[in-house]
């Protein structure tokens, strides 16, 4: 399902269907046939097995065409001083990734992933190439004013869903989502303070290397917009609206879409997996389809991942966004996936599997 993110209309996502639970279980049996002791590759049996039911076959495939889309934005509150870098280096950052110059493009290529980079509210003209579906430049300040107008939101909403659609359409079999945009991990603090009922205080982190004076500024921001934010706690469009972004309503709509059209996603850092909590809340159930990359050192990274149910395959004590983390961990994600399907089976081997009991093979 395509949305026309000229003419928005209402986010109504289709409601996502669940990965496929018979392939689940053949990929869990399938586990205890292959020569090693059961449970003896730990996260990877888990992680392959998720696989599998992602793609609604066992054994699975190795994922041959993963993309990385990085939504690109400013944000108002970048101006009161919540950031170690002033707001100039976002299109400064949207260049150096289209050139290849970042540190997503250079993990992506070793893990063999594409780079796509989109502009969605960076305030200054970017090349049209990466700027079709841009909906403003910037955001208003979320501790005084509206992230985005009513429409706006509906707009970036559908701008992500269709981003979704061109990747999947064009043969995308697991997608990652990444962001760049100086400050933006205070609407994305905020987004995972209200939809989890935490404290500023408690979520609030350094962002991109702030001193204690910016981190005191940026705790006043946050609680500021989460009492803009709490009369929307159930309302996805109203709290992108109020207190996010184009560029995290992209993702939002992007993560969303991405679960409508069963395609599996790797989840990044922070202000991603706070796009994430609110693509929860229009397509319930689309955590299904997501797995988490990283755990970033964003206090509200971990709670948000905790809210959503979502164990994060490294933990390297990253925080620069872009996807990177998420591209870090597609390999372990891919070597998953193919112990599952080229391992050999104790039969194939020709190697004892003692004895049975129960009709279940023991362990080596």
């Amino acid at each position: 399902m395509t949305s026309d993110p000229v003419n928005p209309t209402a986010p109504d996502f289709e409601p996502p269907a669940p990965p496929d639970a018979d392939v689940r279980a053949q990929a869990q049996a399938r586990q205890l046939l292959l020569t090693k002791p059961t449970g003896a590759l730990g996260r990877l049996e888990e992680l392959s097995v998720w696989a599998a039911a992602c793609q609604g076959v066992c054994p699975p495939r190795v994922f041959e065409r993963p993309r990385v889309v990085v939504f690109a934005g400013d944000h108002g509150i970048a101006r009161n001083g919540v950031s170690a870098y002033p707001p100039e280096v976002t299109a400064q950052m949207v260049a150096n990734i289209r050139s290849g110059g970042a540190a997503v493009n250079v993990l992506a290529e070793i893990a063999g992933a594409g780079v796509r980079v989109e502009d969605l509210a960076v305030d200054a003209d970017t090349d049209p190439s990466v700027s079709a579906y841009k909906v403003r430049r910037s955001s208003g300040s979320l501790d005084r004013e509206d992230a985005l107008t009513h429409d706006e939101a509906l707009r970036a909403i559908a701008a992500g869903r269709a981003i979704a659609d061109e990747e999947v359409d064009s043969g995308a079999d697991l997608l990652i989502a990444g962001e760049m945009g100086i400050g933006n991990t205070t609407p994305a603090t905020v987004l995972v303070a209200a939809l989890t009922d935490t404290e500023p205080v408690a979520a609030v982190g350094r962002g991109t290397g702030i001193d204690d004076e910016g981190w005191m500024r940026k705790t006043a921001a946050i609680r500021d917009g989460l009492r803009r934010a709490r009369p929307y706690l159930r309302d996805g469009v109203g709290l992108l609206r109020t207190v996010a972004g184009a560029d995290l309503a992209a993702m939002a709509g992007f993560l969303a879409q991405a679960s409508v059209r069963r395609t599996p996603v790797i989840v990044d850092g922070l202000v991603v997996t706070a796009s994430a909590l609110v693509a929860e809340v229009l397509a319930p159930g689309a955590r299904e389809w997501w797995v988490a990359g990283h755990r970033s050192t964003e206090p509200a990274h971990t709670i948000a991942l905790r809210h959503l149910g979502l164990d994060p395959i490294l933990g390297l004590d990253m925080r620069l966004g872009e996807g990177s983390g998420a591209v870090a961990a597609l390999p372990v994600l891919q070597g998953a996936v193919a112990t599952l399907s080229r391992m050999a089976t104790f039969d194939q081997a020709g190697v004892s599997n003692n004895a049975a009991v129960d009709g279940e093979p023991e362990p080596v």
